[in-house]
Formats: C-alpha cells, sequence, structure tokens
C-alpha cells in the first residue's frame, strides 16, 4: 500500500540522520536520569565523620547520628578525605570530633567541633540535626559538670548517675500529620513523574522537527514527482501525514520501552498509555504536518519547531508540574494538549487508573489531532498541485 511505504520512507529518513541518534536516543534518557537524580524518589542526605580518637563522646555523638534513619552517616580515617568528600559532593555536610574529647570535659575546657557543608546544599538543614544530636549526648555531660562543681560527688560518679537519670525522664514526643491530599503519592518512582514529562515533550518535538523533511520533500520536488505516477493527491497527503505520525510513535515507543527496562518506570495500565502515546503522536504529527506545509524553509521551520515546542512544553506541564501551578495557570495550560496527555498518564500512574478514567483525555487529545490534520492536509494539498 502506497501510504504505508509513504510512511515507512519517513522513518528510514529520521532513523538515518546521524544527528537523530542523539537527539532521539541518547538525550530523552539523559534527561530522564537527570531530574530522577535531582527531584526524584526518597532523599538521603550523607553526613561524614571524623574521629582524632576513639572517645566515649565521640562515639556517642556519632551513634546518635546513626540512629537518624534518614541520615546516611559515613566515617573518614583522616580530616582531608573527609573534606575532599564534601567538596566533590560524596556527603553533603562533614562533623570533625577533636582529639580528647573525654579529657575535655572532665577538665571543664570548652570543646570545639567542627562542621563543613556545601554552600549550594542542605548545610543549613544539616547543621541543626547535628547540633540537635550533640546537645543530646552533652546533656547528661552538663548535669554532671553542674553537678561535680556543686557537690562532694566525682565527675565520674555524677555523669553515671545524670546517664541513669536520663534514661527514666519521659522524652518529648512529636507527631506529624498532613493536611488534604497529597499532590503526589509516596508510591511514585524516582523516574516516574520526569519520564511522563520528558516523553510528551520529546515526542511533540521531534514531530514537529518532521516538518523539515516535509519541506524537502517538496523542495526536492519529490511530491510533484509521485503525482506523476498513479498516485492521487489524496495518498500522498495520507502517506505524510502517517510518516509524521509514525516517526513520533517511534520516538514515544522508544522512551517507554527505554524508561521502564533502565529505569523501571510504571506507566500504569499498558493500553490506556499506548491509546495516549497513540493519540498525542497523531497531534504532534498533524502539528508537523501543518507546519511542513506552511514553511517554504526548512532551517526557519526548525527554529520554530524548537521554540514552539519547548513554549508549549512549559506551558502544559513538561517542565514542571501542572500540579504546583495556579488554578489560573492549570486552566491556561490545558490549552495545550501537552496538558491533557500528562493528565491522562497521571491517572494511569498515580491513581491506578483504566482506560475508562482517561475518556475525557483521548477524547480531546482526538480532537485536537483531528483539527490540525483536516487544516494540514487541505494546505498540504493546495502546495502540492500548485502549478
Amino acid at each position: 500500500m502506497k501510504v504505508v511505504a509513504i510512511a515507512r520512507t519517513n522513518v528510514r529518513r529520521m532513523l538515518r540522520e546521524r544527528s537523530n541518534i542523539f537527539f532521539v536516543f541518547v538525550f530523552p534518557l539523559a534527561i530522564i536520569l537527570l531530574i530522577g537524580a535531582q527531584f526524584g524518589g526518597d532523599f538521603n542526605p550523607g553526613i561524614g565523620t571524623f574521629r582524632a580518637d576513639a572517645g566515649e563522646l565521640s562515639a556517642a555523638i556519632v551513634e546518635g547520628l546513626e540512629a537518624d534513619g534518614d541520615l546516611r552517616i559515613a566515617e573518614y580515617s583522616t580530616s582531608g578525605d573527609l573534606r575532599t568528600a564534601v567538596e566533590r559532593g560524596g556527603v553533603q555536610a562533614g562533623v570533625f570530633l577533636p582529639e580528647g574529647m573525654d579529657d575535655q570535659v572532665r577538665a571543664g575546657e570548652v570543646i570545639e567541633i567542627g562542621f563543613v557543608a556545601r554552600p549550594d546544599g542542605f548545610g543549613a538543614q544539616l547543621q541543626s540535626t547535628v547540633s540537635a544530636v550533640i546537645s543530646e549526648v552533652m546533656t547528661p555531660v552538663a548535669a554532671a559538670e553542674f553537678a561535680s562543681s556543686q557537690t562532694d560527688t566525682g565527675f565520674d560518679e555524677a555523669l553515671a548517675l545524670a546517664d541513669e537519670q536520663a534514661g527514666t525522664i519521659a522524652s518529648l514526643t512529636v507527631e506529624t500529620s498532613a493536611l488534604g491530599e497529597a499532590i503526589f503519592p509516596d508510591t511514585l518512582g524516582r523516574f516516574d513523574l520526569g519520564a511522563a514529562q520528558q516523553l510528551v515533550l520529546f515526542v511533540f518535538l521531534t514531530a514537529l522537527a518532521g516538518s523539515a523533511a516535509l519541506i524537502l520533500t517538496r523542495q526536492l520536488g519529490i511530491s510533484q514527482r509521485m503525482l506523476s505516477t498513479p498516485t492521487s493527491v489524496r495518498t500522498v497527503v495520507l502517506g505524510e501525514g502517517a510518516g509524521r505520525w509514525a516517526t513520533a510513535m517511534v520516538q514515544g515507543l522508544y522512551i517507554v520501552a527505554a524508561t521502564f527496562l533502565i529505569f523501571g518506570v510504571n506507566w500504569g495500565d499498558p493500553v490506556g498509555a499506548f491509546l495516549i502515546l497513540v493519540t498525542f503522536s497523531a497531534v504532534g504529527a498533524g502539528a508537523g504536518m501543518l507546519m511542513g506545509a506552511v514553511f517554504s524553509n526548512d532551517q526557519q521551520a526548525a527554529g520554530v519547531s524548537v521554540v514552539l515546542a519547548l513554549g508549549l512544553a512549559a506551558l502544559g506541564g513538561s517542565m514542571l508540574p501542572a500540579e504546583l501551578f495556579s488554578p489560573t495557570m492549570q486552566k491556561v495550560a490545558h490549552i495545550t494538549p501537552h496538558a491533557w496527555a500528562l493528565d491522562g498518564f497521571a491517572e494511569l500512574v498515580r491513581r491506578n487508573g483504566a482506560v475508562a478514567d482517561i475518556l475525557l483525555e483521548l477524547g480531546v487529545l482526538t480532537i485536537y489531532a483531528i483539527v490540525l490534520f483536516v487544516i494540514a492536509g487541505w494546505r498540504l494539498r493546495a502546495v502540492i498541485t500548485r502549478p
């Protein structure tokens, strides 16, 4: 069938373009990896510790830090190694416990504990955490110092008594609860959110970029030569439209398969995810076909494609989740097909929806695709039949 042959030729041209090896296959996964590594999943900050000796106080401080399940504690053998680890981002902060802490306490001296953190990280929050642990460890020590200074009790005896009494004192319990419904569920994977956003962005971008190939086809007279054969204008138009859709589907299916296999991304109901991809690829194909019929210069079309694709992606929630937009901006975002596609993926992934739950999104995307294809087909027919 000639329509299929034209579409297959367009896909082959896209795959043979050397620059697409990076922009179609490597770049999307790199962006998803970057977003997932920076913002996805749980964050367990690392704190490095250096102990100049194996004293009881320094050991107690390290144990207190390790007791916090939200922290990742790493011990270093030298202070230089710890500083290097903080500088290179191996840990987010470092705690330096000096030599002779136990003797300094008994002598009533001030202990200086070092703390370093990167200026672009969570230094202030981690410093508060470290200070709280040190305060908890040193509270019995301060009580023992006071007791030994005011009575005839020795420091070691007072410290043992303070430790014993500290275990009998009821500790303060803090309970936290979240009000309302969480924007993102706890079950959302590290890469799940970014994968859907980047799929929508790159599928539309690849479809628009295909307008350059359509313009070259017109410039080289390939369309006119096809019409000189027993091939109707309708077949050429349908074939070019199918070619734009097929290239967008190749991009989308690759991202879905690669992110599932490499990052374990959850795409929800497979049938629903496939239908969203099919309809959204058709939207991108219609837009790319329209641009290929309107513009007469492939470089001009390529520049406009990038600006338009990135602009609509940003407005539609492909760069910042639409859930974080204001109510007004959320309504504005739904001018774009991107927002409807992302709504569909959100229903499938975050709320475990099925096809019946995304009928509205599929319907809107189908309308977008039909309108764009009708306008693009009318315009392309006029262009390739022009004398």
